[in-house]
């Protein structure tokens, strides 16, 4: 299974644009730019905010998976991540990915559901990918 997405890029580093678009069309031509990225300012998005809608997809699938496996299939699953974008040594660097989590399950139990959250974190290919800090608050609903 391979994804691919494409960025396109015109202009200097400040003055710039950029475009991304995934080949299977689930978005097309998206905009971004050197404001939007380092000082929050105008629309478009970020490759942070790609990576953490992919992190928390990802982890949302995953977890899914694990509480099945384990007898408790969700009912409904809503995962956030805030990735954070810091500088280290002068250079921009993706430091961490935090994950929130919550979840309505039933028959199952906040310790139960804690540990398998928790064990899900560290296994979902896109927890995997990153090699920044990836951190979790989960909650069961009632």
């Amino acid at each position: 299974m391979k994804s691919i997405a494409t960025a396109s890029w015109t202009g200097g580093i400040k003055d710039g644009k950029g475009a991304l678009t995934a080949e299977t069309g689930a978005f097309k031509d998206t905009p971004f730019t050197f404001a939007k990225r380092f000082e929050g300012a105008g629309g478009g998005t970020t490759p942070e905010e790609m990576i953490a809608a992919a992190h928390a997809g990802c982890y949302a699938m995953a977890l899914s998976g694990a509480l099945g496996g384990a007898g408790f299939p969700p009912q409904r699953i809503s995962a956030r991540a805030t990735v954070t974008l810091d500088r280290v040594d002068g250079k921009p660097t993706v430091t961490s990915s935090h994950l929130e989590v919550s979840a309505k399950v039933p028959g199952l139990d906040a310790a139960r559901f804690a540990a398998l959250a928790a064990e899900t974190k560290s296994g979902c290919p896109i927890s995997r990918l990153l090699k920044a800090e990836i951190s979790l608050d989960a909650k069961l609903e009632a």
